[in-house]
């Protein structure tokens, strides 16, 4: 397949996924756990607002900063992602055990934001 033709298979006005960091592979993440994670990645690619149960703000992190929720089968899954104008950043995937986001989460996804930004 040529790039011209991919491309017409893209909407444009999308906004691209940048994966700065983390994956969603099994294992660690069941299929079905994938395949809900990759539905509402592409709403807000699409630029849909997504709010609770599904994602909450994460303010002590950034401005549009949020945390997408996946519940797994054994497990309890975090994204945590920036919504930019133009693109979403996946800053961190993180199997979360308490009720509190570890600070060491917030302080890695404040410093990939610098990065980001600074590149």
């Amino acid at each position: 397949m040529s790039f011209l033709t991919y491309l017409s298979f893209i909407n444009m006005e999308d906004k691209p996924l940048i994966w700065f960091y983390g994956e969603l592979k099994t294992p660690p993440l069941t299929s079905a756990a994938r395949i809900e994670a990759g539905y509402y990645l592409r709403l807000l690619q699409l630029g849909d607002k997504l709010g609770m149960p599904h994602s909450r703000p994460m303010p002590s992190i950034g401005s549009n900063c949020h945390e997408l929720r996946i519940n797994d089968e054994n497990a309890t899954w975090r994204i945590v992602y920036k919504i930019y104008f133009d693109a979403i950043l996946i800053l961190e995937v993180f199997n979360k055990q308490s009720q509190r986001t570890p600070k060491k989460i917030i302080d890695v996804c404040k410093k990939r934001i610098k990065e980001y930004e600074n590149e």
